[in-house]
Protein backbone atom coordinates (compact mmCIF):
# COMPACT_ATOMS: atom_id res chain seq x y z
CA UNK A 1 0.00 0.00 0.00
CA UNK A 2 3.00 2.31 0.60
CA UNK A 3 6.14 2.43 -0.84
CA UNK A 4 9.09 3.05 0.66
CA UNK A 5 12.28 5.38 -0.30
CA UNK A 6 15.28 5.38 1.13
CA UNK A 7 16.67 8.96 2.96
CA UNK A 8 19.78 9.75 0.66
CA UNK A 9 20.44 12.78 3.06
CA UNK A 10 22.97 10.67 5.51
CA UNK A 11 25.63 9.31 3.53
CA UNK A 12 27.75 8.07 6.78
CA UNK A 13 24.66 6.42 8.20
CA UNK A 14 22.38 3.77 7.71
CA UNK A 15 19.10 5.22 5.15
CA UNK A 16 15.83 5.68 6.84
CA UNK A 17 13.02 4.80 5.25
CA UNK A 18 10.88 7.54 3.99
CA UNK A 19 6.83 6.20 3.31
CA UNK A 20 5.21 7.73 0.37
CA UNK A 21 1.40 8.10 0.02
CA UNK A 22 -0.65 5.80 -2.00
CA UNK A 23 -4.40 5.36 -2.03
CA UNK A 24 -5.13 1.68 -0.79
CA UNK A 25 -8.25 -0.52 -1.23
CA UNK A 26 -8.74 0.39 2.95
CA UNK A 27 -8.27 3.95 2.29
CA UNK A 28 -12.12 4.38 1.72
CA UNK A 29 -13.10 2.70 4.45
CA UNK A 30 -10.05 4.24 6.70
CA UNK A 31 -11.66 7.62 5.96
CA UNK A 32 -15.52 6.66 6.91
CA UNK A 33 -14.21 4.93 10.59
CA UNK A 34 -12.04 8.29 11.22
CA UNK A 35 -14.50 10.79 9.82
CA UNK A 36 -17.19 9.29 12.21
CA UNK A 37 -14.44 9.19 15.59
CA UNK A 38 -13.71 12.94 14.43
CA UNK A 39 -17.42 14.29 14.29
CA UNK A 40 -17.30 12.83 17.83
CA UNK A 41 -14.55 14.44 18.95
CA UNK A 42 -12.32 11.17 20.30
CA UNK A 43 -9.67 11.97 18.13
CA UNK A 44 -7.08 14.99 19.10
CA UNK A 45 -6.59 17.86 17.06
CA UNK A 46 -8.47 16.72 14.21
CA UNK A 47 -10.74 17.98 12.40
CA UNK A 48 -12.73 17.26 8.90
CA UNK A 49 -11.46 19.32 6.34
CA UNK A 50 -14.34 20.25 3.51
CA UNK A 51 -12.61 21.65 -0.12
CA UNK A 52 -15.04 22.14 -3.07
CA UNK A 53 -13.88 20.02 -5.81
CA UNK A 54 -12.07 22.13 -8.23
CA UNK A 55 -13.17 20.43 -10.99
CA UNK A 56 -16.73 18.93 -9.99
CA UNK A 57 -17.33 21.47 -7.77
CA UNK A 58 -18.60 18.81 -5.17
CA UNK A 59 -17.66 18.49 -1.49
CA UNK A 60 -14.93 16.53 -0.65
CA UNK A 61 -14.16 15.84 2.46
CA UNK A 62 -10.83 14.48 4.29
CA UNK A 63 -9.41 13.86 7.88
CA UNK A 64 -6.82 16.10 8.88
CA UNK A 65 -4.97 17.15 11.79
CA UNK A 66 -4.70 21.18 12.81
CA UNK A 67 -1.83 22.55 14.57
CA UNK A 68 -1.81 25.58 16.86
CA UNK A 69 1.92 27.59 16.57
CA UNK A 70 2.60 30.90 17.67
CA UNK A 71 -0.69 32.12 18.51
CA UNK A 72 -1.88 30.75 14.94
CA UNK A 73 -3.67 27.50 13.00
CA UNK A 74 -2.04 25.70 10.72
CA UNK A 75 -2.84 22.79 8.28
CA UNK A 76 -0.09 20.30 6.79
CA UNK A 77 -0.60 18.22 4.13
CA UNK A 78 2.26 16.16 5.26
CA UNK A 79 1.66 13.39 2.21
CA UNK A 80 1.98 15.79 -0.10
CA UNK A 81 -0.28 17.51 -3.05
CA UNK A 82 -2.88 15.54 -2.20
CA UNK A 83 -6.53 16.25 -3.60
CA UNK A 84 -7.58 18.52 -1.15
CA UNK A 85 -4.41 20.64 -1.16
CA UNK A 86 -5.23 21.40 -5.19
CA UNK A 87 -8.50 22.27 -3.23
CA UNK A 88 -7.39 24.56 -1.15
CA UNK A 89 -5.14 26.30 -2.94
CA UNK A 90 -7.96 26.97 -5.63
CA UNK A 91 -10.61 27.88 -3.91
CA UNK A 92 -8.36 29.70 -0.82
CA UNK A 93 -11.06 28.74 1.87
CA UNK A 94 -11.87 25.75 3.79
CA UNK A 95 -14.17 24.26 6.03
CA UNK A 96 -13.06 22.36 9.35
CA UNK A 97 -15.82 20.23 11.46
CA UNK A 98 -15.32 18.97 14.59
CA UNK A 99 -17.98 17.96 16.81
CA UNK A 100 -20.67 18.54 14.77
CA UNK A 101 -19.83 22.51 14.99
CA UNK A 102 -18.66 24.11 11.20
CA UNK A 103 -15.93 26.46 10.89
CA UNK A 104 -14.76 28.45 7.86
CA UNK A 105 -11.37 30.06 7.26
CA UNK A 106 -9.30 31.43 4.66
CA UNK A 107 -6.59 29.76 3.45
CA UNK A 108 -2.62 31.36 2.75
CA UNK A 109 -0.18 28.79 1.87
CA UNK A 110 3.01 29.40 3.24
CA UNK A 111 7.12 29.66 2.38
CA UNK A 112 9.01 27.12 3.13
CA UNK A 113 11.07 29.21 5.47
CA UNK A 114 7.53 29.81 7.39
CA UNK A 115 6.95 26.20 6.82
CA UNK A 116 10.02 24.63 8.96
CA UNK A 117 8.72 25.60 12.81
CA UNK A 118 5.26 24.82 11.47
CA UNK A 119 6.11 21.12 10.22
CA UNK A 120 8.58 20.66 12.57
CA UNK A 121 5.61 21.13 15.30
CA UNK A 122 3.45 19.43 13.26
CA UNK A 123 5.38 16.13 13.43
CA UNK A 124 5.44 16.45 17.40
CA UNK A 125 1.98 16.37 17.19
CA UNK A 126 0.68 14.43 14.48
CA UNK A 127 3.06 10.98 15.53
CA UNK A 128 1.24 8.99 12.85
CA UNK A 129 2.65 10.87 9.88
CA UNK A 130 6.57 10.76 10.93
CA UNK A 131 7.30 8.28 8.66
CA UNK A 132 6.65 10.55 5.82
CA UNK A 133 9.09 13.33 6.75
CA UNK A 134 13.02 13.17 6.31
CA UNK A 135 13.55 15.40 8.85
CA UNK A 136 13.66 13.48 12.46
CA UNK A 137 11.23 15.03 15.12
CA UNK A 138 14.17 16.30 17.06
CA UNK A 139 15.91 18.17 13.86
CA UNK A 140 16.27 21.88 14.15
CA UNK A 141 13.48 23.74 11.90
CA UNK A 142 16.12 24.70 9.13
CA UNK A 143 15.64 20.47 8.78
CA UNK A 144 12.25 20.64 7.78
CA UNK A 145 12.25 23.91 6.00
CA UNK A 146 14.18 22.30 3.26
CA UNK A 147 11.83 19.39 2.77
CA UNK A 148 8.43 21.82 2.75
CA UNK A 149 8.68 21.28 -0.56
CA UNK A 150 6.92 18.14 -0.28
CA UNK A 151 4.66 18.94 2.38
CA UNK A 152 2.20 22.00 2.02
CA UNK A 153 0.79 23.75 4.45
CA UNK A 154 -1.47 26.91 5.32
CA UNK A 155 -2.02 29.01 7.40
CA UNK A 156 -5.79 29.59 8.56
CA UNK A 157 -7.50 32.73 8.76
CA UNK A 158 -11.30 34.49 8.99
CA UNK A 159 -12.83 33.94 6.25
CA UNK A 160 -13.22 36.04 3.72
CA UNK A 161 -16.39 38.35 3.93
CA UNK A 162 -17.74 36.95 0.41
CA UNK A 163 -18.07 33.11 2.30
Amino acid sequence: MNADTPDRSAPDEQPRKIRTYSRGRAHRLENIVMSALVRAGLVPHTHLLTTRGRHTGRPRTNPVTVVQHDDRRWLVAPYGSVPWVHNARAAGHVRLTRRFRNHDYSVREISAHEAGPVLKHYVAVASATRDYFHAEKNAPAEVFEAEAHLHPAFELGPPAPSE
